[in-house]
């Protein structure tokens, strides 16, 4: 009997969960000479008279304050823009290994397959402009379309709060490419990745139908925080009203709370598994 690989789907967030800001806040709102607090600011303000999605609203502005300021916003200069992402201890290599590589070790050693995927909000051709780009098997976020000319001219993509949602579902399908329906009905034992082997990683309200969702089918969701109380406080909340599964600082190095807690989680699907695959066996 063939039994399907034991993939493990590690789904991140990306603003405030791997970088330690919102990714437009280190190269692109300096260069409009504005502070990110005026930004944003304006972004909620235009939200709010044009009666919009926030993320389109900042999208909008994005493209708006750049043409007056004369920014180029090409594909290029976007990801130019992401170079300058800070991240979170452990994400990037240091002393011969990073976060992806340690978790992808694991995950190996105990028969599986770990894959990375960001689900974001945040601008994707940033995204992919930063070192960890390469880290995964895909990147969800909100995008541009693009003119004859290059440079950015309409949202082709706009990641809410809600729509995260689509994609955990994208994934747990196996069906990746924004144009294919997931409505099609697919028996749960033919996906590829189950919800009970997904961890999804977030740090704030934006995150909370994601986390719900791969909590309630059996998934784990793990609400992460910097070293500001205000970050602490709000996900003690999250994991008090049984939106997630487990709290850690966003701290990536080997010996981390939340790297040991990850490993666990590995350590418990793959083991679920294993008495899955006998159980199957003993059937035939």
């Amino acid at each position: 009997m063939k039994t399907s690989p034991t993939i493990i789907a590690l789904c991140y967030d990306f603003d405030g969960t791997l970088s330690t800001g919102n990714i437009q806040e280190y190269s692109f709102i300096p260069r409009l000479q504005k502070s990110p607090r005026e930004f944003w600011a304006r972004t909620q303000q235009l939200a709010a008279e044009e009666d919009a999605d926030e993320i389109l609203a900042y999208m909008r502005l994005m493209y708006t304050e750049a043409d007056k300021a004369d920014i180029k916003i090409r594909k290029s200069d976007f990801m130019d823009f992401g170079k300058g992402v800070k991240f979170f201890d452990g994400l990037l290599p240091s002393g011969g290994t990073d976060w992806f590589s340690d978790i992808n070790s694991y995950a190996r050693a105990l028969g599986a397959e770990a894959r990375h995927y960001i689900i974001s909000s945040g601008i994707k051709e940033m995204i992919e402009g930063t070192p960890i780009a390469d880290k995964f098997h895909k990147i969800y976020a909100s995008s541009f379309m693009y003119d004859r000319y290059g440079a950015a001219c309409w949202p082709a993509l706009a990641v809410n709060y809600t729509t995260k949602m689509q994609f955990l579902f994208r994934i747990n399908k196996g069906i990746f490419e924004i144009q294919k329906s997931i409505n099609d009905y697919m028996p749960e034992n033919e996906r590829p990745v189950p919800f009970r082997r997904m961890i999804y990683f977030g740090d704030g309200s934006t995150d909370i139908p994601a986390m719900k969702l791969v909590k309630t089918q059996g998934g784990y969701s793990i609400a992460v925080h910097g070293a500001s109380a205000k970050k602490r406080k709000l996900t003690q909340r999250l994991l008090s009203e049984n939106r997630v599964n487990f709290v850690a600082e966003a701290d990536y190095t080997p010996n981390s709370t939340l790297t040991k807690q990850v490993k666990r989680v590995i350590a418990k699907i793959c083991a679920e598994r294993e008495v899955e695959i006998q159980s199957e066996l003993k059937k035939h």
